[in-house]
């Protein structure tokens, strides 16, 4: 394996990889914007640039690959002071003192984070700023509030490179640049699926997860437990966001083995149910016409005997099960020997088949 120096350190990396890639698997924490491992480095914000000795000038070290020898330096009074002088800069963007709500999605607090590392106000370049929120915006999945967009393209690129449907884009120079639609129109009038990648990925919270923030306000610590999605076959992990007892969010695993960080609208949007008031909580069965709670025994005997009525009165043809694809595989083969074991027919289907 070949090996360079690291900040005097000796250390290995495997062909192909980034400078980025080998610092910070070695736990080293270089500061980047524009970076998501989703993506193809683009080494637009400069923050993560470093000293490679021989090297006339710093380089960007998500798009410099690893060579055998270099001696690089991640770190130096000069390196610090033009991070802090670009975090200043991208500040300025910004409204100055704007709390970013961790609701907003998994990385939006990347740059108030930079901030606070580098003493960052955001007044010290105070002048102009560039982007026009879009609060006129009717869908009720995701806030577009570009007042705090600093033009890192991460969402127009996760969009493209990740999701294909290259809804987003940007239009505009210097001041003027700004992320839009086509035609500059809303997001239900545009190529957008709400898959929710571009709210994820994004590092200030200019787009944002609106069902998420609805308990902005909600009492208690904000905790992830990670699970897996219930709404189809392919196991999308993600991490469900709770304070106290209930449910104030849904975010992608960006680890997740079968997603990657993708979720679909549903995963991502539609999870409000869990809690919702009219959700069943208990059995029910209809007596004298009216519903009433009833024992799971009672209400298991009397789906049985509705079974077996029709059986008896219609033939075993007359019966036919749809398992579930949120179900788990051991209630499908459940399901599926009870329709050919109990009423000797092969009428069974899965919602997953397409």
């Amino acid at each position: 394996m070949s090996q360079l120096t690291l900040d005097g350190r000796q250390v290995p990396f495997e062909e192909g990889e980034t400078l980025y890639q080998v610092a910070r698997r070695e736990g080293n924490s270089i500061p980047t914007l524009c970076y998501d491992d989703r993506l193809a480095p683009l080494g637009a914000c400069r923050l993560c640039v470093v000293e490679v000795e021989g090297y006339g000038r710093p380089v960007a070290s998500c798009t410099t690959l690893a060579e055998e020898g270099m001696v690089v330096r991640s770190s130096s009074p000069a390196l610090e002071e033009h991070r802090r002088t670009l975090i200043d800069l991208v500040q300025s963007e910004n409204p100055t003192g704007v709390e970013v709500d961790p609701l907003r999605g998994a990385q939006a607090t990347e740059l108030a984070k930079l901030a606070e590392r580098y003493g960052s106000g955001g007044t010290r370049f105070a002048g102009s700023t560039s982007g026009r929120s879009r609060h006129d915006d009717p869908n009720p999945m995701i806030l577009r509030d570009y007042d705090l967009c600093i033009s890192c393209y991460r969402c127009v690129r996760v969009c493209a490179e990740e999701e294909g449907d290259h809804a987003i884009s940007i239009t505009g120079r210097g001041f003027a640049t700004r992320i839009t639609t086509e035609f500059d129109g809303f997001l239900e009038g545009s190529a957008c699926t709400f898959c929710g990648q571009c709210v994820q990925t994004c590092p200030t919270g200019a787009l944002g997860d609106q069902r998420a923030l609805r308990y902005q306000g909600e009492p208690g610590d904000l905790e992830a437990t990670r699970s897996i999605c219930p709404y189809c076959g392919v196991g999308c992990s993600l991490d469900i966001l709770t304070k106290g007892e209930k449910i104030v969010g849904v975010r992608p695993a960006l680890d997740g083995p079968a997603n990657g960080g993708a979720l679909c609208v549903k995963g991502q949007f539609a999870w409000e149910w869990v809690q919702h008031p009219d959700r069943l909580k208990e059995p029910l069965v209809r007596k004298d016409g009216e519903l009433v709670p009833a024992t799971w025994e009672e209400a298991l005997d009397r789906a049985a005997e509705g079974l077996a009525r029709v059986r008896d009165r219609h033939g075993r043809h007359a019966i036919y099960a749809v398992a579930s694809g949120r179900a788990p595989h051991e209630s499908a083969y459940t399901v599926q020997k009870l329709v050919r074991t109990c009423f000797q027919s092969n009428q069974v289907d899965n919602c997953s088949r397409s």
